[in-house]
């Protein structure tokens, strides 16, 4: 996670312990840690892993979460959340390989040349959820075993990069090779693409179990699965609505007290 997302998650942090005393009787605290798999089911998602040689998998990442818990009643609670996602991955164009004119730099069918460089850029992903949830516990708190299911609403803050060398397939040119003849190529231009700190409201839905440790102590283990696709508004404005969503598996100390 880059220094200005460390920053924003730890003034957000800071303003949910300072709530603390605010609220009533009966609460919780819990921290967590996880792991975030994206959907990535939109265009821009698409183009980057038809074209480069990440892939779905490479933007699995961990996440590290903390949440405040109100009791309502003995089954029922509001939970206040925020977890971190950030993962910035480099990588080269499978199909093309890089070389220089004076008019600049081409995309070249890597299958017929070697190139004189790699066509690369980096594409970063971050997404910061703070959430609001409902959250039901059947059994209550203070029983075994104890299973639960919630969901709500969140504010999702949410960062778009994509830095380096992009192929613009839309710039044709015809290379008159010796032997193969006319080759189509792209040219390659230099891009530093960013919508960043925007702000996009979802929804989640949650489920897990709680393993009592002690009198006020217990180990969550939870799945939970956000829905939010956001509307690009500057450098990618072109793509349709980028997909925020995705499933996160979690393990995390929940504390009563």
């Amino acid at each position: 996670m880059r220094r200005n997302e460390m920053k924003k998650c730890l003034i957000l942090l800071l303003a949910l312990i300072f709530l603390l005393p605010t609220f009533g009787f009966s609460n919780a605290v819990s921290f967590k840690i996880g792991y975030f798999f994206p959907r990535a089911k939109s265009d821009l998602w698409d183009i980057e892993f038809e074209n480069m040689n990440f892939t779905l998998s490479n933007y699995q990442n961990s996440v590290f979460g903390f949440a405040y818990e109100y009791f309502l009643t003995r089954e029922i609670s509001l939970v206040f959340g925020i977890d971190g996602y950030n993962k910035n991955r480099a990588g080269y164009y499978k199909d093309y390989v890089g070389i220089s004119f004076e008019e600049g730099d081409f995309a070249f069918p890597e299958k017929y040349y070697e190139g004189d460089f790699s066509i690369s850029h980096a594409f970063n992903v971050s997404i910061t959820p703070i959430q609001v949830s409902l959250k039901f516990i059947p059994m209550g708190r203070r029983g075994g075993l104890t299973p639960y299911v919630g969901g709500g609403v969140g504010i999702y803050l949410w960062t778009v990069r994509l830095q380096g060398d992009m192929v613009d397939f839309n710039d044709i040119w015809t290379y008159e090779d010796p032997e193969l003849g006319d080759v189509e190529i792209y040219a390659i231009t230099a891009t530093d693409a960013r919508e960043e700190n925007k702000i996009k409201v979802g929804y989640h839905v949650f489920g897990g179990l709680m393993f009592p440790v002690g009198n006020r102590m217990a180990i969550e283990a939870e799945f939970k699965y956000n829905f939010v696709k956001a509307k690009f508004t500057e450098a990618f404005e072109d793509f349709d609505p980028f997909d925020l969503s995705g499933y996160q598996i979690s393990i995390g100390l929940n504390y009563w007290f």
